[in-house]
C-alpha cells in the first residue's frame, strides 16, 4: 500500500527506517538528516512529518498528508538562515518561542531546519535547551550538508539518519521511472533542479519552468552581441520569469487564509501569515538558485565539446549553440565563466538583491567567454 514514504526516491535505506519508526511509534523528539544537496533531505522531512500529523501514519492521501506534501499545513514549519553568515539569534529565539505554542490544527507540531550546518554557536545556544528537552508536542527535524559541518553540541542532542550521494545518471533513471519523461529530457530537468529528483518532477511537470529555462538558455546565447543595456535587461526578465510562479502561490496563499480567517485566533493568523511569508522567500531563493543550475549546466557543456567529450552534452536541444560558443572560447575561460555561476549562488545566501548578482553574473560569463566589456 502507497504512503507518504514512497516520496523519498533513491534513499531506500532511510525510507525503511522511517516507515518502521513510525509504524513501531519510536520517533525521537530531534532528527538530524545528513547529505549532499539533491540527496532528497527536504522531502523526506515533509514525509516524516505528514507521517506524524496523519491519523494513518502518513497514508498519503488524506487532506492533512495532502497539506503536508502541499507545504500549506499550519503545523508543519520550514525555516532557513535569514543572516548573510547563517541563521541569527533572533531567528532562532523566535523559533524557541513558537515552539511553546499550542498546535493550530493537529495535535503536534514540526519544525524543519534547513541548513543547521550555518548555525553558528551563539545562535545554537540560543536552541539548546529546546533541542534537548523540546514540548511533549514538537518534533525537530534538522538539515545539514554533512555531520561533521554541524556544531557537536546540536548533533549530540539528535538522532542522525545519513543521506547518500545519488549520482546524477541513476537520479536521471529514476526521474524518467516516475514520470515517464525521456531520459534525456530527465537528465536536462535533473541538471536544472541541482540533482534534487522531487523538484525534477516538479519541473517537468511545469510548462511554466520548462519555458524559464528556454529563457536562461537565450538570454545566455545572445551575451556574445549583448551590449551594457542589453544585459541588464535580461537579467530583468528573468528576474520577472523567475518570480512569475509565486503569483499564484501568494494568491493561493492569500485565499486559503481568507477562507479560515474567521474560525482562527488572531496569534494563529499572524504564524501562517509568517509562514506564508516565509515559503515565499525560500521559492524566490529556489527559482534564482535555478538559474545558476540551469546556466552551470549549459556551461559544462560547452566545457565538454571544448574538451572534445561532446558526448556528455546534456543540453542536447541548445547543442547548435553550444558548439558555436565552444567554437569561441577555450576551456580556462568556460573554467572563469562557471565561477561567475558559483559566486551568483553563494551571493543568494547573503540577502543581496537577486536582479543586482544577476546583472554581475551575466556581465562576467559574457567577459570570460568572450572578452566583452563589463562595467563591474
Amino acid at each position: 500500500m502507497a504512503d507518504v514514504f514512497d516520496q523519498i526516491y533513491g534513499q531506500p535505506r532511510v525510507r525503511d527506517f522511517l516507515r518502521a519508526s513510525i509504524a513501531a511509534d519510536r520517533v525521537t523528539h530531534a532528527y538530524l538528516f545528513t547529505g549532499p544537496c539533491g540527496s532528497n533531505k527536504t522531502q523526506s522531512a515533509y514525509a516524516l512529518a505528514a507521517a506524524l500529523l496523519c491519523d494513518d501514519g502518513g497514508c498519503a492521501t488524506c487532506d492533512v498528508c495532502q497539506r503536508v506534501k502541499a507545504r500549506k499545513h499550519p503545523d508543519v514549519r520550514y525555516f532557513a538562515p535569514e543572516g548573510a553568515g547563517g541563521y541569527l539569534v533572533d531567528q532562532i529565539r523566535e523559533v524557541v518561542s513558537d515552539t511553546a505554542l499550542a498546535p493550530i490544527q493537529a495535535d503536534r507540531k514540526v519544525y524543519i531546519l534547513d541548513r543547521v550546518d550555518l548555525l553558528g554557536t551563539s545562535a545554537a545556544n540560543a536552541f539548546l535547551k529546546t533541542l534537548e528537552e523540546p514540548p511533549d508536542d514538537v518534533v525537530l527535524i534538522l538539515l545539514g550538508r554533512t555531520r561533521e559541518s554541524v556544531l557537536p553540541t546540536i548533533v549530540s542532542r539528535c538522532s542522525v539518519v545519513p543521506f547518500r550521494h545519488i549520482p546524477a545518471s541513476e537520479a536521471a533513471a529514476i526521474l524518467a521511472q516516475r514520470t515517464g519523461a525521456s531520459p534525456e529530457l530527465a537528465k536536462i530537468a535533473i541538471e536544472a533542479c541541482g540533482g534534487s529528483i522531487s523538484r525534477g518532477m516538479e519541473f517537468l511537470k511545469s510548462n511554466e519552468r520548462l519555458a524559464f529555462r528556454r529563457s536562461v538558455l537565450d538570454a545566455l546565447a545572445r551575451l556574445d552581441t549583448a551590449d551594457t543595456w542589453d544585459v541588464i535587461g535580461m537579467a530583468s526578465e528573468l528576474v520577472v520569469a523567475a518570480k512569475a510562479p509565486l503569483d499564484s502561490v501568494r494568491e493561493a496563499n492569500e485565499a486559503k487564509l481568507a477562507e479560515n480567517a474567521d474560525f482562527l485566533a488572531k496569534s494563529a493568523i499572524r504564524q501562517i501569515e509568517a509562514r506564508n511569508k516565509r515559503e515565499l522567500t525560500a521559492r524566490s531563493t529556489e527559482a534564482f538558485r535555478q538559474v545558476a543550475a540551469i546556466t552551470a549546466s549549459f556551461l559544462r557543456d560547452v566545457l565538454a565539446v571544448c574538451a572534445e567529450t561532446g558526448d556528455l552534452v546534456i543540453n542536447y536541444d541548445v547543442r547548435d549553440t553550444v558548439e558555436a560558443i565552444a567554437a569561441r572560447t577555450s576551456e580556462p575561460a568556460v573554467v572563469r565563466a562557471l565561477q561567475a555561476t558559483k559566486s551568483f549562488n553563494e551571493a543568494l545566501s547573503y540577502n543581496v538583491s537577486p536582479e543586482t548578482c544577476l546583472d554581475a553574473m551575466l556581465f562576467e560569463i559574457g567577459e570570460a567567454l568572450y572578452g566583452t566589456h563589463s562595467p563591474y
